[in-house]
C-alpha cells in the first residue's frame, strides 16, 4: 500500500505531466510555428494567479486505432475559470500538441461541463480554438460531442457573452461553434477557418487557392464579415479580449460595468458645429463625431474592416457603456446595403440581449439601389436592421447629423420604432429622398416646359430645400424631440442617457419572433 506521501508525489506527477500536453518536442514545435501554448494563452488572458483548472485529469475513453501510451492527460483541451479585470470567466484553450487539437468525446465533456457551469453562475465563456477538427479515431461520437456543444452555445446566446479566438486552424464541424458565439477574434498569418479545406475545394471546384486566400484573418475580417476583430499577435488578440470584456456585462440580468469618468459632462467640442459640409454630396469622417462625444475620445470598434459604410463599436458616455451605430458617409456615402444591414442588425440585437443602450448616429441617403442588391436580397436584409431596433427595449437615443432619407429614416431608430429620444443637428434633413430627385419627379412638367428649365429646376431646388429639407418639419410633428447645437452632443446624449437609467419596456409575450433571415 501507498503511503500518503507517496500519494502526494503521485498527484504532483500527474499533474506535472498534464501540464506538458503533448510533450516537449511538440510544445517546441509550436513555439517554432510563432505559436504560444494552450497554457500560455490563458496566462496572458487571465489576471495573474486566478486560474483554476478543471478536469486536468481526464484522458480519452476510445481504445480502437489508439495505443495506451498516446493517450494524454487533459485530452487536448485546458478547461477551467479564472478572472478578467477581477470579474470571473469561464475559459477553455485547445491544445494543438496533443492529437492536433481535434475534438473528442471526453475533450468536448470538459468544454461542456465549464459552458454549463457558465450558465448556472452567469459569467462569460471564452474559447481559444487551435484545433485540425473532430478526431477521425473517434468517428461517429466526435461528430456527436460537437453537436452537444452547438446546443449549449445556442441556449447561452443572449444569456451570458460569449466569445471565440480561432488560434490556428478551425475547419469543418469546428467553425459552427464560434459561428454561433457573439464575437469572433483571428489572429493574422495564423487564423484559419473553413468549412472545406483547400484540397477539397481543390478536388471538387478545381479552384487553386491558400489557406489565407479561403480563410485567413483578413478575409473573414474584411470579405465574409465571419469574424470581428484581427489582431497582428496572440498576446494583442487576447489583450482585445480583456478590453472587449471590459464593456460587457456578465450575463443577460446584469448590467454594463459602471466606471467614472474624468470626462467633464459639459464639455463642448465646437468642431462639431463646422464638420457637416454645406454641400450635402460632400463626406466627412463620422468616426471624428464618435470620438469628439465619448468619454476620452475612446471608441472600441467592432468589425472595423467588413461593410465600412457602416460603424459599429462600444464607448462610453458619462461613465456608462454604450453600444454605437452610425453611417460612415466616406464610404459610398453611408447607404445602407445587404452587409451593412447585417452588420448593424446583429450588433443591436446584442447590445438589447446584454442591457447595453444604443446610440445611433444617421447620416443616411437611403438603401443601395441596383439589380445586384435587389437580386441578393436587400428588402429581407434590410428588414433584419428594421425587426432589430423595433425589437429592441434598451434606451435608444438618435442623432440625426444630415440626411435621413426615405424608408432608411424609419429603419435608423426612428421615433416610429420605438426610439426614445431624437435629436437632430440643423444640419439635418429628414426627408422622403433626396431634394434633386424629389424636384425632378414633383416637377417634371414644370420643368420642361418652362422657357430656361435648368433655372427653373433651380428655383424649385431652392424652394423645397427651404421647405422640407430640413429638421423643423419633423420637429413640428414630434418625430424630433429637440434640434440642437453639434457642440452640445455629448452633454445632451449623457444626460437623455441618465433619464432613460430605469426604462422599463417590453414586448408582446411569446416563444421567440422570427426574423427575416
Amino acid at each position: 500500500m501507498k503511503t500518503t506521501r507517496e500519494k502526494l508525489e503521485e498527484l504532483k506527477r500527474l499533474k506535472a505531466e498534464a501540464a506538458l500536453g503533448g510533450g516537449v518536442r511538440r510544445i517546441e514545435a509550436q513555439h517554432k510555428k510563432g505559436k504560444l501554448t494552450a497554457r500560455e494563452r490563458l496566462d496572458l488572458l487571465l489576471d495573474p494567479d486566478t486560474f483554476h483548472e478543471t478536469d486536468m485529469l481526464v484522458t480519452s475513453r476510445t481504445t480502437d486505432f489508439v495505443a495506451d501510451g498516446q493517450r494524454v492527460l487533459g485530452d487536448g483541451v485546458v478547461t477551467g475559470y479564472g478572472k478578467i479585470d477581477g470579474r470571473l470567466v469561464y475559459v477553455f484553450s485547445q491544445d494543438f500538441t496533443v492529437f492536433g487539437g481535434s475534438l473528442a468525446e471526453a475533450h468536448a465533456e470538459k468544454i461542456c461541463k465549464i459552458m454549463d457551469l457558465a450558465m448556472k453562475n452567469g459569467a462569460p465563456v471564452i474559447g481559444l480554438n487551435d484545433s485540425g477538427g473532430a478526431r477521425i479515431q473517434e468517428g461517429v461520437v466526435s461528430l456527436g460531442a460537437y453537436a452537444d456543444i452547438f446546443l449549449r452555445n445556442t441556449l447561452a446566446s443572449g444569456v451570458i457573452p460569449q466569445i471565440s479566438a480561432i488560434m490556428g486552424p478551425c475547419a469543418g464541424g469546428a467553425v459552427y461553434s464560434p459561428a454561433i458565439t457573439d464575437f469572433i477574434f483571428m489572429v493574422e498569418g495564423a487564423s484559419h477557418m473553413f468549412v472545406t479545406g483547400p484540397n477539397v475545394v481543390k478536388t471538387v471546384t478545381h479552384e487553386e487557392v491558400t489557406f489565407d486566400q479561403l480563410g485567413g484573418a483578413t478575409i473573414h475580417n474584411a470579405t465574409s464579415g465571419v469574424a470581428h476583430f484581427a489582431s497582428p499577435s496572440e498576446a494583442e488578440c487576447l489583450r482585445q479580449i480583456r478590453t472587449l470584456l471590459s464593456y460587457l456585462p456578465s450575463n443577460n440580468v446584469d448590467d454594463p460595468p459602471l466606471e467614472e469618468s474624468t470626462d467633464p459632462i459639459s464639455r463642448t467640442a465646437d468642431e462639431l458645429d463646422e464638420i457637416i459640409p454645406d454641400n450635402p454630396n460632400r463626406p466627412y469622417d463620422m468616426k471624428t463625431i464618435l470620438r469628439a462625444v465619448l468619454d476620452s475620445g475612446v471608441f472600441f470598434e467592432v468589425q472595423e474592416q467588413w461593410a465600412r459604410n457602416i460603424i459599429i463599436g462600444f464607448g462610453r458616455l458619462g461613465g456608462r457603456v454604450v453600444g454605437l451605430v452610425a453611417q460612415q458617409p466616406n464610404v459610398l456615402a453611408g447607404v445602407l446595403d445587404i452587409n451593412s444591414s447585417d452588420k448593424a442588425a446583429r450588433f443591436v440585437r446584442f447590445c438589447d440581449c446584454f442591457n447595453i443602450p444604443l446610440v445611433t448616429f444617421v447620416d443616411v441617403p437611403g438603401f443601395l439601389p441596383g439589380v445586384a442588391q435587389e437580386h441578393g436580397g436587400i428588402i429581407r436584409h434590410g428588414a433584419k436592421l428594421l425587426y432589430a431596433y423595433c425589437e429592441a427595449t434598451v434606451p435608444k437615443v438618435t442623432v440625426i447629423t444630415r440626411k435621413a432619407y426615405g424608408g432608411a429614416y424609419d429603419v435608423m431608430s426612428s421615433k416610429h420604432v420605438r426610439g426614445d429620444i431624437n435629436y437632430a443637428w440643423p444640419t439635418a434633413e429628414i426627408a422622403v429622398m433626396g431634394v434633386d430627385g424629389a424636384v425632378n419627379i414633383i416637377f417634371k412638367d414644370e420643368i420642361e416646359h418652362a422657357d430656361d428649365p435648368e433655372a427653373r429646376r433651380q428655383e424649385l431646388v431652392a424652394d423645397y430645400q427651404e421647405k422640407f429639407a430640413n429638421p423643423y418639419v419633423a420637429a413640428a410633428r414630434g418625430y424630433v424631440d429637440e434640434v440642437i447645437e453639434p457642440r452640445h452632443t455629448r452633454e445632451r446624449l449623457i444626460a437623455a442617457l441618465d433619464m432613460l437609467k430605469n426604462k422599463r419596456d417590453s414586448n408582446p409575450p411569446k416563444k421567440h419572433g422570427n426574423i427575416p433571415l
